[in-house]
């Protein structure tokens, strides 16, 4: 019977839940993204939460590269699960340094900051619509990809908004300050598109 169960085994690798990991890392994604839309509403403690969700995303993305490393199937390609679990963590990872460049730079987090996190957080979850629609709902998964690209114009017109009111602001400092992180954000945004462009290119290839 153990000699059966061994064959089985060697000839049938235990399958992992490939996307079930890349959703967990979306989990934890919208987690930071949830605790940077207060924190950029003012609640000054919620930093500690943005910074402990990147860490958190960070191991999951990193369980799921192991896991494509030993992967007998995938179900999508292989390198499209690597590129969207790459992308979505530059996405954690720029709204943790906008954190931390407001912090260096001692100006917290104004009303236009406050409109663009919650663009990019709706952005996200946007992304975690498509990620979950990504096996069997192949259009859907591309609608909700091209609803986060829209949460990203949307920060593209606050963006434009907010550096236009800093050529009215007469402290050089706050200037210079300010559009630093503006342009962060807008960074961070042109994350959340290429990795919504990213879920058109799998679709695409799976179809």
């Amino acid at each position: 019977m153990e000699v059966v169960e061994l064959r089985k085994r060697w000839f049938l690798p235990q399958s992992t839940d490939l996307l079930g990991m890349l959703r967990d890392q979306m989990a934890v994604t919208c987690d930071g993204l949830d605790a940077f839309v207060r924190w950029a509403g003012g609640e000054a403690t919620a930093e500690q939460e943005v910074r402990d969700a990147e860490h958190r995303a960070d191991d999951r993305k990193r369980a799921l590269w192991r896991a494509l490393r030993d992967a007998f199937t995938t179900p999508i390609d292989a390198e499209d699960l690597y590129t969207l679990s790459a992308q979505l963590d530059t996405v954690l990872n720029g709204v943790k340094d906008i954190v931390r460049e407001s912090e260096v730079l001692d100006l917290a987090p104004d009303g236009a900051s406050a409109e663009m996190a919650v663009q990019l957080r709706d952005g996200v979850r946007h992304l975690a619509e498509a990620f979950e629609r990504l096996a069997a709902h192949e259009e859907t998964a591309t609608d909700a990809a091209d609803a986060a690209i829209k949460s990203d114009r949307g920060l593209e017109r606050v963006y434009r908004r907010a550096m236009s009111a800093l050529l009215d602001e007469v402290d050089l400092r706050a200037v210079v300050g300010r559009r630093e992180i503006y342009r962060r954000f807008a960074r961070v945004g042109d994350r959340l598109v290429e990795t919504a462009d990213r879920v058109w290119y799998s679709v695409v290839k799976e179809a």
